[in-house]
């Protein structure tokens, strides 16, 4: 088994410090993809699709490089009556967003993929976040603190957005955006160990 070292098709903050809380070492290979859905597409199959299509990018961008890591992709997505919230477009729309979460129950997606060029897998992780009412100026203040801006669903579990969240079922990093323990079984699918021996030997 090889080191645990993958190139990280993100450029996400938060996924970069999920995986160094678990001590695999990366190189971020931030990619481009189209997120745009596909007509009648499941939220499942749309972030499967999103994560894979982010890992083989990354593979096709490191095409003939010496070092044969893995490439991961991943995406979050916030679901809603099977809709699915992306990143708020400006102000307007963040808010709705949060109104639109407010008192009630949702489904946080996180899809984790590994690709290299012979190989590729994926995994899904669901997870159940109810917030609690959240008022107009409770609202209005979170999206002027700048936090949801860049955020799937506009809020961050990790950040100011934990004080609205009541209950989660399900995972925690997940909802983050890279779920850990999916991301765990993927990497030793690919003979990627995270702990060698040396991790347990008694000082």
């Amino acid at each position: 088994m090889s080191a645990a070292c993958v190139y990280l098709a993100s450029a996400s903050p938060r996924r970069r410090e999920l995986l160094r809380q678990i001590k695999v070492c990366y190189r971020v290979l931030p990619v481009t993809v189209d997120e745009s859905g596909l007509s009648a597409e499941p939220p499942v199959a749309y972030v499967a699709r999103l994560a894979l299509a982010k890992a083989q990018a990354g593979v096709a961008k490191v095409h003939g490089r010496r070092t044969l890591w893995p490439v991961l992709g991943a995406d979050t997505a916030v679901v809603v009556d099977n809709a699915v919230l992306g990143k708020p477009r400006d102000r307007d729309e963040g808010l709705a967003m949060l109104a639109l979460l407010s008192g009630r129950e949702h489904t946080v997606l996180s899809a984790v993929a590994l690709a290299t060029p012979t190989r590729h897998a994926f995994k899904v992780q669901a997870s159940q976040v109810r917030f609690r009412e959240v008022s107009l100026a409770e609202r209005a203040a979170y999206w002027d603190s700048g936090e949801p801006a860049d955020k799937a669903g506009g809020y961050g579990i990790q950040g100011r957005a934990a004080a609205f969240i009541a209950e989660l079922r399900g995972s925690y990093s997940g909802v983050m955006g890279l779920p850990l323990f999916e991301t765990v079984e993927l990497l030793q699918e690919f003979g990627i160990l995270l702990w060698p021996p040396s991790t347990f030997q008694q000082g």
